[in-house]
């Protein structure tokens, strides 16, 4: 079961898509106001290094987080410290599955949204067996539509 999905996918969504950068949208830490650090204290350390593409998203979402209610804030916060820790490799895998799943068929994103499901009700403890056996998949513990 655990081999025909592949819970990585869609698990930075809402991170690793890209934008185009609209002209004068590329503030440094420095520039952000505090609401905006605070959202975004995760990539604090990296934040000057990202491509301006990243920043804007990034700012998107700090826009969006006041209106969200406290469990989408939760997995925001979430999402934003597991994408901190990961390697440019890691991202980059990410990335690329995320890609590899926007072009399939929508029966094919809803099959592996069910076996995504079927993985998270099972006990951590065979969840870990499972990511130690497919480590490309990153330990990934949350995938979103």
């Amino acid at each position: 079961m655990a081999r025909t999905f592949l819970p990585a996918l869609i698990l930075m969504a809402g991170l690793v898509s890209g934008y185009a950068h609209a002209a004068g949208t590329d503030p440094a830490w420095a520039q952000l106001n505090d609401e905006q650090r605070q959202v975004l204290s995760p990539l604090a350390g990296e934040w000057d290094t990202l491509r301006p593409w990243q920043r804007e998203k990034m700012l998107d979402i700090a826009r969006d987080y006041p209106k969200m209610n406290s469990e989408q804030q939760e997995r925001v916060q979430k999402r934003l410290d597991d994408w901190s820790r990961r390697t440019p490799f890691e991202r980059e895998n990410a990335r690329k599955r995320y890609q590899k799943f926007k072009t399939l068929p929508p029966e094919k994103k809803a099959e592996l949204r069910k076996k995504w499901h079927e993985y998270q009700g099972l006990p951590e403890t065979q969840r870990e067996t499972l990511r130690q056996e497919q480590p490309e998949l990153g330990g990934v513990d949350e995938i979103d539509n």
